[in-house]
């Protein structure tokens, strides 16, 4: 099967999806929610693929304690190839708390303001993004811009745009769907608008500055920018309910990859601030989260730290649905991991 005929399967699949979903789906999300809580991670896990999910992987960093690696299902189903604790996998929008990581380092460098607007650093699109001269850098980064979600424009996953110039003309011209400030809305384009902003005053790729600067110190060898990067044998496969294909090679080339155990390290250098100057702190603090999800189809992974166990979790699924159901049922999972470890 070709791959274009790969994407019209799944945004067949996108769009017919609910129908399915909607008489079986809740009553899992029930039957998950009830269950006896089993006395350790991989039964959980074990579980997890019992409810329909080809794969999982988890890595659990409990303060006092050796981390905890964990996997069940496949790392590939169509080989029968079993999951693998340490294998890569998209992250999407967990590569956010990179971004801003970036940007803090920017911004008290004194390279870039978070007071400045689009206008300011982008001044072709003045005219072009409705409030390009009142939108500054910190709406951007709060989701509180009102600029249109690229990610939103119709059929976008069953053929994602590979360059910047390709996503943003999903947006140009169209109206804002609130006025900045005034209301929040999770939206991809902050960040686009953002890495190119970062990438322009760096000169380079602003995921090299993190390299130098974060990933290097902390010894991260398994986090990279693109599949180009990578030995595809060692990406854990991506599945949508209803699409018969692997979609660990559709969409878009770019994008971060990582395994659970690096994801984990930085999530915990994150939270302790380890890998930031007291200033740098302040300024991350003020303008985003510590932890945080991502979406693409075929891969769903969470990065959570929990104060309480002093205890940080990741945690990926390699299957997707339409109606997000079985990212309702990842958190369930996800929470019933935590409360293992807190027994």
């Amino acid at each position: 099967m070709t791959k274009k005929k790969s994407k019209r399967i799944l945004q067949i699949v996108l769009l017919v999806g609910t129908i399915v979903s909607l008489f079986f789906v809740p009553w899992l999300l029930v039957k998950a929610w009830i269950l006896p809580l089993p006395d350790s991670v991989q039964e959980q896990l074990d579980e997890a693929v019992d409810h329909g999910f080809d794969g999982v992987v988890v890595y659990v960093d409990k303060a006092g304690q050796p981390p905890g690696y964990y996997a069940s299902g496949w790392h590939n189903r169509d080989t029968k190839i079993p999951a693998k604790p340490k294998a890569l996998f998209k992250i999407a929008s967990i590569s956010k708390l990179y971004n801003v990581v970036v940007l803090t380092k920017l911004v008290h460098n004194g390279r870039l303001s978070l007071d400045k607007t689009i206008a300011d650093y982008l001044p072709d699109l003045r005219g072009r993004i409705e409030n390009a001269d009142k939108i500054t850098l910190r709406l951007m980064v709060q989701h509180r811009s009102g600029i249109p979600n690229f990610t939103d424009a119709p059929n976008f996953w069953s053929a994602p745009t590979e360059t910047f110039d390709e996503s943003l003309a999903l947006i140009l011209d169209k109206p804002a769907n609130f006025e900045p400030g005034e209301d929040y809305e999770y939206c991809n384009t902050n960040y686009l608008l953002l890495n190119k902003i970062m990438d322009n005053e760096l000169g380079y790729a602003n995921f090299q500055f993190l390299k130098e600067e974060v990933l290097v110190p902390l010894n991260l060898t398994h986090t990279y920018n693109s599949l180009k990067e990578v030995n595809l044998d060692n990406v854990m496969s991506g599945y949508h309910v209803g699409h018969p294909l692997d979609l660990k090679e559709d969409g878009s080339e770019h994008g971060m990859l990582t395994t659970g155990e690096d994801l984990g390290i930085f999530l915990r250098a994150l939270n302790d601030g380890s890998f930031f100057k007291p200033e740098e702190q302040e300024i991350y603090a003020s303008i985003y989260e510590y932890e945080h999800g991502g979406w693409i189809p075929g891969y769903q992974s969470f990065a959570a730290y929990d104060k309480d166990s002093d205890a940080v979790v990741i945690a990926f699924y390699s299957t997707t649905d339409s109606e997000l159901y079985n990212w309702n049922l990842s958190e369930i999972i996800n929470n019933r991991i935590f409360k293992i470890l807190k027994k």
